[in-house]
């Protein structure tokens, strides 16, 4: 009778999400429609990257790596045809003769995004604590480099222009709810379970029989995957992307999401994605005023220094809503 009635919870607040989505998009401007979808793309790089960082107890720097390749691809397979073969000449000709629907462009970004994902954590996944952080912030650096110099298949530094403005909230809501029920399936799941004995106490884990190296790669591919799709979404949001969009200070923006809302929780990581979302868009006017710029990434920075001093755990730590958890978590 309970699951049934948190089943039914979950079906409501879906549905009054969307009906949420339509009055939103016939009543807002665009300037707040475009701050909106902004918070929920956060919100699906934040709650993806705490199931990698906060389920497994890893620190990666390298989601903004994967959020470019994904990018770049759908950015790539949605371009039109006409324009390929002026801006892009180096595409293989059957790419360049071929234009492909959002969504699947979306999904083949997130797989790719994957791919990356799993060829990097075969040998970087041996690593821990920083020599894992300095490694990923080398895959970072590789994949900017990379996108830079193929300057034929991406334009190199100038980068794609003028993408079609595809990304509404009727495309980013479906995908953070998509991200939100995978990530409690996988948290309140076996497999889940097995993330967070790695993360408490990799050693004793190990003991019992979890494969580390297998449960670490799994926890970096999926995180990756909605990485590469946010990637998607983000790109034909600003209709534009360059390999600085994807840079360090992403990469810390989205750290500190996850290791203020609470590493392994994926409430914690959505009210914080939601709050310096829109505290970022707070002081984005002050910055241009003041003719100072980066303020607001100084205050992220203070909030979680005085979150590491005084909750090191997060706001929520690893805990979820009563309403969220099953009856026997």
């Amino acid at each position: 009778m309970r699951i049934r009635r948190k089943n039914l919870l979950t079906v409501f607040l879906i549905l009054a999400g969307l009906a949420g989505v339509a009055v939103a998009q016939r009543s807002l401007n665009d300037y707040v429609l475009s701050l909106v979808n902004f918070v929920g793309i956060y919100i699906i790089l934040a709650v993806s990257l705490n199931i990698t960082n906060g389920f497994t107890g890893l620190f990666s720097l390298g989601h903004p790596a994967f959020m470019a390749i994904g990018g770049y691809t759908t950015a790539i397979l949605t371009f039109p045809v006409q324009r390929k073969a002026y801006f892009l000449a180096g595409l293989p000709e059957w790419l360049a003769r071929t234009e492909v629907p959002f969504f699947p462009s979306l999904l083949i970004g997130g797989v790719m995004a994957s791919l990356a994902a799993l060829i990097v954590g075969v040998p970087v996944l041996r690593l821990r604590g920083h020599y894992l952080a300095v490694a990923t912030l080398g895959v970072l650096i590789i994949v900017q480099v990379l996108i830079t110099n193929l300057e034929s298949v991406t334009r190199g530094p100038l980068g794609l222009n003028g993408l079609p403005a595809l990304t509404d909230l009727w495309w980013v809501f479906p995908w953070v709810v998509v991200t939100l029920l995978v990530s409690w399936k996988i948290k309140f799941s076996s497999f889940g379970r097995t993330m967070l004995s790695v993360r408490e106490d990799d050693l004793a884990a190990e003991c019992c029989g979890v494969n580390l190296f297998q449960t670490r790669v799994a926890a970096l591919v999926i995180g990756a995957f909605f990485a590469g799709v946010a990637g998607g979404l983000w790109a034909h949001l600003v209709t534009a992307i360059t390999p600085k969009s994807f840079s360090l200070v992403l990469a810390f923006t989205i750290v500190v999401m996850v290791v203020v809302g609470g590493a392994g929780s994926i409430t914690g990581s959505v009210v914080a994605a939601l709050v310096f979302s829109v505290l970022t868009e707070f002081f984005r006017p002050l910055e241009e005023r003041l003719n100072i710029y980066g303020l607001g990434e100084i205050f992220m920075a203070l909030i979680m220094i005085c979150i590491l001093i005084y909750r090191p755990m997060g706001i929520f730590g690893t805990r979820e809503p009563r309403f969220m958890r099953p009856d026997d978590a």
